[in-house]
């Protein structure tokens, strides 16, 4: 092993610290060992000839010089995985690694099966799927395809608009038959609503029945879409679906349909730079021609 890469391993131990707080922790979400975690922080401070972590009940503590240096041991992170995934196939060559980024209730139940098709046509590609709420940052090559919900507004991507996904309130059936259901948008919030956490900027403007929702309405409080939908298929109370998803949920009851519905722009993107990278290309249009169809379901 060169000591370049030596030295990176040495960086990408040092965030997993900085992350996790603590040399076991990092070991896990590194697949590595313990001692050898431990190792790479050493050579690193006898490099730098200070200390980057401090120990306390907790776990090691980052210290000042430490979180100067995290930053830049990022940015060497994601240029690191640029690079490697730009080396994985020619720019020609229908093979290599591409990816993917997308909120957890799309990446989750909506792309796996377009992902599998695309594997039959294209077995040289891998793909590597980055579940997030935040948009993944594609001029700083974070991710090459971006599935998005709002338009994107920086300069030099490619987007393609897909349509709207149109959203709906859903209980389970069990939940029906033991609490009954809401004949109004006023009655709504006297039952359990599941809804979000910490991103109320997912819920801005949104009002049902003139009542503006905030996070205070919800009985259920997660950031992940996955985990709200699970919540109603648990019987837990009331809360959003994409139309689309629900359509395969018989166990779903649609609650105040034609009174309380609401919808997303769906957007696919790209750094422009790579628009003539065939394998990026290639998922890119595969997907653009299911997601199109996908958001045209009602």
């Amino acid at each position: 092993m060169t000591d370049a890469v030596q030295s990176w391993d040495h960086w990408r131990s040092f965030l997993a610290v900085v992350a996790e707080g603590s040399l076991s922790g990092a070991a896990r979400a590194l697949m590595l060992t313990q001692p050898t975690v431990g190792r790479h922080v050493d050579a690193l401070e006898a490099g730098l000839g200070a200390a980057l972590f401090t120990r306390s009940r907790g776990g090691l503590n980052p210290t000042e010089l430490a979180l100067s240096l995290v930053p830049e041991a990022q940015a060497m992170a994601m240029a690191a995985d640029n690079l490697l995934r730009t080396a994985s196939g020619e720019r020609n060559a229908p093979r290599g690694t591409v990816r993917l980024t997308a909120n957890d209730i799309v990446g989750t139940f909506i792309l796996p099966p377009m992902l599998a098709a695309f594997r039959e046509s294209h077995p040289a590609i891998t793909i590597e799927l980055s579940l997030s709420t935040r948009n993944e940052n594609l001029l700083r090559r974070e991710a090459d395809i971006a599935v998005r919900m709002v338009r994107p507004a920086q300069e030099a991507i490619v987007a393609r608009h897909l349509g709207a996904v149109r959203i709906g309130l859903f209980a389970h059936r069990r939940y029906a038959a033991t609490h009954g259901l809401p004949q109004s948008a006023e009655e709504l919030f006297s039952h359990p609503i599941v809804g979000i956490d910490q991103e109320e900027a997912l819920i801005a403007g949104l009002s049902f029945g003139g009542h503006a929702l905030s996070r205070d309405d919800f009985a259920f409080r997660c950031d992940s879409a996955v985990a709200q939908l699970m919540a109603v298929k648990a019987g837990f109370g009331i809360g959003a679906c994409h139309l689309g998803l629900a359509a395969g949920e018989p166990e779903l009851v649609r609650v105040l349909p034609g009174t309380v519905e609401f919808g997303y722009e769906m957007w696919l993107a790209m750094h422009e730079d790579l628009r003539d990278t065939r394998r990026v290309r290639l998922l890119f249009d595969h997907l653009a021609e299911g997601l199109r169809a996908y958001a045209g379901r009602r």
